[in-house]
């Protein structure tokens, strides 16, 4: 779950925005084909960014590391941190699965706007 965020251009964008408090990001849609005869371009979005929040900044630093690390493991330790706060399932290390991480970090996020 964690390595396709990482490679999530969208997502990763809006991290690497998210440092600045105040900032707008203009999100471009891609084309959308309806019924394959009708394409339309949707309006780019304009989202103003908030101070990020502690699970933001770790998911922000995670996928900084997975980019530009020379390393072969990057270890998540302080985004797990950040995400058993939010979810106190996930302490204790018992097996979970990735769909539950995947809600409850995305939604943590969201939480933090």
């Amino acid at each position: 779950v964690l390595q396709n965020l990482s490679q999530t251009p969208v997502l990763r964008e809006l991290l690497k925005e998210a440092k600045m408090t105040g900032t707008t990001v203009k999100i471009d849609s891609p084309d959308l084909c309806m019924l394959c005869c009708f394409s339309f371009k949707q309006e780019p979005q304009l989202i103003k960014l908030d101070q990020p929040g502690p699970l933001t900044l770790a998911m922000q630093q995670f996928v900084t590391e997975m980019q530009e690390t020379k390393k072969g493991v990057v270890t998540p330790k302080e985004l797990f941190a950040q995400v058993c706060k939010k979810a106190i399932r996930f302490k204790g290390y018992q097996q979970q699965d990735s769909h539950e991480l995947l809600r409850y970090l995305l939604d943590g996020m969201r939480a933090e706007e």
